[in-house]
């Protein structure tokens, strides 16, 4: 038996943050497949116009995230991380609702500017389930919260794809913004702040300044490449996802681009949902950055075949296969840092982890439309397959110099005395 199996509250808490990452991914993911499609609405536009400003509206939201997120977990663990979650909710849905009135490519980039202020639920959901696990079971346990943000990207592609082509896309925005409230009041009226006895190193109780915190962070080289390697991951997976309806448009032609766009999304989240509780009960037993070096080394080498692909069917296999690889790399990060850091600190690191995601999240839409832009489709993706090639090759030589070869020569130590 575990503390989450034993303690009612910590379960209940685990069960509602799965329902309102649900939401809140199904929501936010719901407006991706037609953002590009939504900006040509609003004037006329070159293709080269619309793809850069797809990059760029997509990526404004996170520049404002990248600064707010460590700001956001510094608060969290010091005044509780509910609040945060609420405001979040509150905070995104009324900058969806208002892009279902926005008339300008300025407006929708201002709106999505703003939302960056409030964006973190899912992160900060992350912290308040992780600093309520044992450390022995931390994979399985967040990878099984994954399951419900994977769930609702599996979703809302598919359906916001399906109401934009019914309905339109300005009331598609508006209808999404009411299930992103709806994940604000289930945190409000079901989730219980509880301060669970998880360790007995007072380290894990004491308070640290912010400088504290970094030093931490440096002092570990493993744990800070895997920080960073989250802005490469992002920056690899994102690269594509502005400008994937372009795409699908360009290889399957015009007619329901929306939807089609919406399955090629959504079959990466299938991927992921399949195997993201998995990696996290692997990690668990044979160790997460083992696990975390062989997906990246998969994701890589899945991504380039997309630049090849001549139907909406073999992207979407590829996509799939592509969800399978991605599928642990969040968990396995957050339980390696939930592994590393002391438990009174763990806010403020995962909301420095999620400023490097952002910044990859920042870098990715821009670097994807520039290369479609000036190169084609196909750049995208053998840009996308380097960059996550690169972070495995990293990984992997931090890993062996700093971890497996010092636990090595700590083992032979031990054997000769």
């Amino acid at each position: 038996m575990t503390i989450i199996d034993n303690h009612p509250i910590v379960k209940r808490n685990l069960a509602i943050m799965w329902f309102a990452n649900f939401f809140i991914a199904g929501s936010m993911t719901m407006v991706l497949p037609f953002i590009s499609l939504y900006i040509e609405t609003m004037g006329n536009f070159s293709d080269s116009y619309v793809q850069n400003w797809s990059g760029w509206i997509f990526a404004i939201t996170f520049v404002t995230a990248f600064i707010f997120s460590p700001i956001w977990g510094r608060i969290g663990d010091k005044y509780g991380r509910k609040k945060i979650l609420i405001f979040s909710a509150v905070g995104i849905g009324i900058s969806i609702l208002l892009m279902g009135f926005a008339t300008s490519v300025w407006q929708l980039f201002l709106l999505r500017l703003f939302m960056g202020v409030a964006t973190g639920f899912i992160p900060m959901s992350q912290a308040f389930i992780s600093t309520q696990t044992p450390k022995h079971i931390a994979g399985r346990v967040l990878g099984t919260l994954q399951t419900g943000s994977i769930t609702g990207t599996l979703m809302g592609p598919l359906l916001g794809g399906t109401l934009a082509d019914t309905f339109g896309y300005a009331n598609t925005f508006k209808w999404v913004s009411v299930t992103v409230f709806i994940s604000g009041i289930i945190v409000l009226l079901g989730v219980k702040e509880v301060k669970t006895k998880l360790s007995d190193d007072a380290n894990d109780y004491r308070t640290y300044t912010r400088k504290q915190v970094i030093q931490h962070i440096v002092n570990q080289p493993v744990l800070l490449v895997v920080m960073l390697i989250s802005t490469l991951v992002q920056v690899a997976h994102f690269s594509i996802q502005p400008i994937l309806s372009l795409f699908v448009a360009d290889i399957h032609g015009p007619e329901n681009i929306a939807l089609f766009a919406g399955i090629a999304f959504s079959a990466a989240g299938l991927g992921n949902l399949l195997m993201t509780r998995k990696w996290g009960k692997i990690g668990d037993k044979i160790g997460y950055i083992k696990v975390l070096i062989f997906l990246l080394f998969m994701a890589g080498i899945v991504y380039l075949p997309g630049a090849f692909v001549t139907s909406i069917w073999q992207l979407v296999i590829l996509r799939f296969l592509l969800g399978i690889s991605i599928g642990g790399i969040i968990p396995l990060r957050i339980a390696y840092i939930r592994q590393k850091a002391p438990l009174s600190m763990q806010g403020e690191v995962l909301g420095y982890n999620t400023s490097l995601r952002f910044l990859g999240n920042i870098i990715g839409p821009a670097l994807g439309g520039a290369l479609a832009g000036f190169f084609g489709f196909s750049a995208v993706f053998v840009v996308t397959s380097a960059l996550l090639l690169l972070s495995g090759v990293i990984m992997l030589v931090c890993w062996f110099k700093y971890e497996y070869s010092q636990n090595d020569s700590h083992s032979l130590s031990t054997h000769r005395s």
